[in-house]
């Protein structure tokens, strides 16, 4: 066995044993040099390669993500021989996170091997009985026995939405080992993305003089703009964007944006605008007598957002199809647009790009082009909520998904777009994304005034810099503080490419329709919403579906998820009972799958008929 493969094992085992035996690796180990063995996957994160190839011939022939990891590569810098194992030095810190970082891999990887998705509630009780109680005193421990105390009372108890392909409840993707990687970066170097500091403001470009803050702003703009090359939208379309802590986060910054604008627009003087004299007095300077939004089947976090931004959750109007409530109807929207404008309302006309329930889409191929026009006409802004939904963009451009991408089709059109990270991008929470065509009005709204000490240098703007186009995060969203959320998407989109992601993502696309073709076809239950015809192509990643018999549709969510071989969350269809199975996860493997939940399917309906 090669040394350094003996060093990982032996680490393992004593930190297994006593962390403070934990060995050391020489410093120019990482990610890269994991070799293929299980075991080896221990010490370090490291990103496995997803597949490459989708056959023309079946939707899930080579699908199955190959389990090899490169090999263990030797560099200049490696250590060998005797030089393998060298002195770390008196380094606690270092001492501790190798060890705490050992125990943990092998914890997880024992724990998800062994047990099933969801915690017992006997494991629950365990860990709540391990909480420290009332009066909390607070006496100290050690970070060797905290470090136990986390692994042993509190990890059993917590779910493994992660390390399970059969996590399908709310639509909750897993974390990529690459993005995994990176979030342990993000941790140990812990940046504050706050302030951005332009390169020419503080280092000539010809000199090596002045001084440089952290790449971490550069990065996070880069980020971005590789997450807008990959959805199909251009970059120079959506100059303002950022990252938020998801999806609810950047339906806020859409909303607050919209209802600047529409205000705005309707003044005479900019110094009457809602950031600068509140939205009563800002709506009666501009005549405004009250701010609706219109919309089909709206994501929960829109109300959400209505309300916190003081427009109310009754300000949301219903303007769906009647037979495919998902859908926006052109026939309501335009009168809807017509009696606001009339009574002095202004609108923002959002677009539930992936709607929570069914997965199904707002518009299709041509709608986007006539909803624009209205909003143009009437003044509206529109905001799509494109959480998971989004990512049918991007999507290969196949017979396969031509329906799915027709539905997403014009979303360049919109003047703001809301996109959630941690869905079906596979990093980890928290991580929501903005974009918007109007950078003027985000720092309108979001700029944070009176905070000298926040100033950014002075060949910068109050909001950003006018020399790179780097807005500076604290005047463009919620948070003055927060973590460096863009490197796991970075890293994402840099391990995987667009071939990657396009792999992963249609990887889930299969599963979904094979899943959906099974229920369409089982005698126990019946695919929502209802239609004459099941049209595979219209599957994305949720299914929705309920079993025939009411009285196992009933209890159909305890039923499978007491099973403990997956996990589903239930909701609401016209006024029943139903169950979703949303597939998120990169770690899909079609075929073995498909398999496992229809094995599992079965065996819940069959076992209620003969009980």
């Amino acid at each position: 066995m090669h040394m350094t493969n003996q060093l990982i094992l032996s680490n393992l085992q004593h930190a297994s044993k006593d962390p403070s035996q934990a060995l050391f690796l020489p410093p120019s180990f990482g990610p890269s040099q994991i070799s293929s063995e299980p075991h080896r996957l221990l010490l370090a994160p490291c990103q496995v390669s997803h597949c490459r190839e989708l056959s023309s011939e079946s939707n899930t022939k080579n699908t199955r993500p190959p389990t090899s990891i490169p090999p263990i590569m030797t560099t200049p810098n490696t250590p060998t021989g005797p030089d393998l194992h060298p002195d770390p030095g008196p380094d606690p810190e270092s001492a501790f996170l190798l060890s705490a970082y050992t125990r943990l891999r092998a914890t997880v990887t024992t724990h998800t091997t062994t047990h099933p998705i969801l915690p017992t509630p006997q494991t629950l009780t365990q860990t709540l009985s391990s909480l420290p109680s009332a009066p909390f005193d607070l006496p100290p421990s050690t970070p060797s026995s905290t470090l136990t105390h986390l692994l042993e009372s509190i990890l059993p108890s917590l779910n493994q939405q992660s390390t399970s392909p059969y996590y399908y409840g709310f639509v909750t993707g897993s974390c990529l080992p690459i993005a995994q990687a990176a979030d342990n970066l993000v941790t140990a170097l812990d940046q504050n993305v706050q302030v951005h500091f332009p390169q020419s403001s503080s280092s000539s470009s010809s000199s090596s003089s002045g001084w440089v803050h952290s790449s971490a702003t550069f990065v996070e703009s880069t980020t971005l703009s590789m997450l807008l090359s990959l959805l199909d939208l251009p970059p120079s379309r959506f100059p303002a964007k950022t990252f938020t802590t998801g999806a609810t986060g950047a339906n806020i910054l859409g909303l607050a944006c919209g209802r600047e604008y529409l205000i705005s627009s309707r003044l005479s003087s900019p110094e009457k605008s809602v950031a600068k004299v509140g939205l009563v007095k800002a709506c009666i300077a501009a005549g405004v007598a009250d701010i609706k939004i219109l919309t089909s089947k709206p994501h929960s976090s829109l109300l959400k957002a209505a309300k916190i931004l003081g427009l109310g959750e009754e300000c949301v109007l219903d303007v769906g199809q009647d037979d495919k409530p998902w859908r926006i109807d052109l026939d309501k929207l335009e009168p809807a647009l017509k009696e606001a404008e009339k009574n002095s309302t202004a609108c923002i006309i959002a677009i539930s790009s992936g709607e929570v329930n069914t997965g199904r889409f707002a518009t299709a191929i041509f709608d986007m082009p006539k909803i624009r026009s209205l909003a143009d006409r009437y003044k509206a802004w529109i905001h799509v909520d494109g959480a998971f939904g989004i990512f049918a963009r991007a999507l290969p451009k196949t017979d396969q998904f031509l329906s799915l991408r027709a539905c997403v089709a014009g979303m360049e059109l919109a003047d703001s777009i809301c996109v959630d990270g941690h869905k079906l991008l596979n990093v980890p929470y928290d991580n929501g994304i903005f974009f918007s065509r109007h950078p003027s009005t985000l720092t309108q709204v979001f700029s944070n005034p009176g905070a000298a000490y926040l100033a950014p240098p002075p060949s910068s703007s109050a909001a950003g810099s006018q020399e790179d186009g780097i807005f500076g995060p604290l005047n463009i969203g919620l948070e003055n503080s927060r973590r460096f959320r863009a490197l796991p998407v970075y890293a994402v989109l840099k391990s995987e490419g667009r071939e990657g992601m396009e792999a992963m993502f249609s990887r889930m696309v299969f599963l979904a329709r094979k899943l959906a073709s099974f229920i369409h076809n089982c005698e126990h239950y019946e695919m929502l919403p209802e239609t004459e015809n099941h049209v595979e192509e219209d599957i994305f990643m949720i299914v929705l579906f309920r079993a025939r018999n009411e009285a196992l549709n009933n209890v159909l969510v305890n039923r499978i998820n007491q099973t403990g071989k997956m996990f589903v969350s239930g909701t609401q269809w016209q006024g029943r009972k139903a169950v979703r199975i949303a597939v998120s996860t990169w770690r899909v493997e079609v075929e073995r799958d498909a398999k496992y939940v229809e094995g599992v399917l079965r065996e819940v309906a069959e076992s209620f008929v003969e009980a």
